[in-house]
Order: structure tokens, then C-alpha cells, then sequence
């Protein structure tokens, strides 16, 4: 019997908007206040995850020992940052190919969700003016466990009534396609498919990616 799609998830940041650059660039001005530096191949480690593990991840690099409340200080300031970066952000930061898509899977009744380690997902789907596209909304204020946990998408299927088989996640982290994947999730990489090498198929972004093309690709392989 043939597969079918039935539901796609997506993460935010680096698959629906290129916010990597904020965050990055929000981390390393907080590592540089702790007297380190940090550079693009360690920030790999901090996307997809969620900002209390970045935390420990800052804190470790910089061989720093911090209390709890110390840490949550550090993460608000860092959010903060943040917010400031982002606070230009409209539907022009929507990446490539990203909008058609979302208009094609609405028109196939195609079930949407996001699923999201940032707490600032609402937000940010809201000032790019696309929340509207999303039968569900899973963030980082919605969950206990982040990536590589799969309890972002487990949780985004259950909100739509879809079992886990029938969802295709799109992932632009490693930890993300390691959920995707505990989950029982098909998995599309969007980006360097070296790095994201435990996806079932990359593309480098949603320019070339259709909605038929899914549909093939999906039938035709096992989950799992």
C-alpha cells in the first residue's frame, strides 16, 4: 500500500527564516561579556536546541561554574539581545520558496505544524505573517524535553491528530533530524547534507522542493 504525507512540520529557524545570524551573533556578544569567544563551528552545537542547553553549553566552553540564577539571568540577556536583532523581521525574511510552498500544501488540505525549540516561534510567525499556514504551533514555552528529544514533534502530530508515521519533519540542525528520526518521523534536511547526514533526503532549500516530489520520495521509502 502506497504512503502517504498526511502532516509536515516544520522547525523555524533556518528552514521557515534565517534567524541564525541573530542568534549567533546574540551568543557570541554574551560569551565575549564572560571573557571568551566563540566561533561558527561550536555555535553548530547550539542550534536546534533549546536556550537552557545552549546556557551550559556557553558556561562549559568557557570552563565557568554558574549558579542556576545566574544562568537564567544570562539566557534573558541573551533573549533580549535577541528581540532587538529580530525586531525588523517581516514576511520579506521568509526563506526562499518557503511561501509558495506553505500556499500549496494549505490548497492539498495539507496538515501544518511548527515545532520549534525558540520560545519566540509565536512571535516570530506573527511578524512574518504566516501563522496562519499552522494547525499547531509546538515551542520551547510547550515542552520539557528539547531536541534531540523527540517530544517537539511527538507533540505537534498529537495536536493534529496524526500518528507520528504519517508526518514529514524539515530540519535544519542536527539534534532536529535526530528527533525527527526518535520520533518515527520521515526527515528532510534542509541544508548541507554532510551535516545532516541521519535524514532520509536533503535539499538545499525549499526552491527546489515540491510538494509531488515529497509525495514520491515519501511513498517510496520506509520510516524508521
Amino acid at each position: 500500500m502506497e504512503r502517504k504525507i498526511e502532516a509536515y512540520i516544520f522547525d523555524m529557524d533556518g528552514v521557515l527564516v534565517s534567524t541564525e545570524k541573530y542568534h549567533f551573533a546574540s551568543w557570541k556578544r554574551l560569551a565575549e561579556t564572560l571573557g571568551f569567544s566563540i566561533d561558527e563551528e561550536f555555535n553548530e552545537q547550539l542550534k536546534g536546541v533549546s536556550r537552557a542547553v545552549c546556557i551550559d553549553l556557553i558556561v562549559a566552553h568557557g570552563n565557568l561554574q554558574k549558579s542556576q540564577e545566574e544562568k537564567d539571568m544570562l539566557a534573558a540577556q541573551k533573549n533580549e539581545w535577541f528581540l532587538e536583532y529580530i525586531s525588523e523581521i517581516s514576511q520579506k525574511d521568509v526563506l526562499q520558496g518557503v511561501l509558495s510552498f506553505l500556499q500549496s500544501a494549505k490548497q492539498k488540505n495539507i496538515k501544518m505544524a511548527v515545532g520549534s525549540a525558540s520560545k519566540n516561534a509565536p512571535l516570530l510567525l506573527q511578524k512574518m505573517g504566516i501563522t496562519h499556514f499552522f494547525d499547531a504551533i509546538v515551542d520551547g514555552n510547550s515542552i520539557t524535553n528539547a531536541k534531540p528529544n523527540p517530544e517537539v514533534f511527538l507533540k505537534a502530530a498529537q495536536n493534529m491528530n496524526v500518528s507520528p508515521q504519517k508526518c514529514l519533519v524539515f530540519e535544519d540542525a542536527q539534534s532536529g533530524v535526530t528527533a525527527a528520526k526518535r520520533a518515527g518521523m520521515f526527515c528532510v534536511g534542509i541544508g548541507n547534507s554532510e551535516i545532516l547526514s541521519e535524514a532520509d533526503v536533503c535539499f538545499p532549500g525549499f526552491a527546489t522542493i515540491s510538494i509531488e516530489k515529497l509525495e514520491d520520495i515519501f511513498s517510496n521509502n520506509t520510516c524508521g
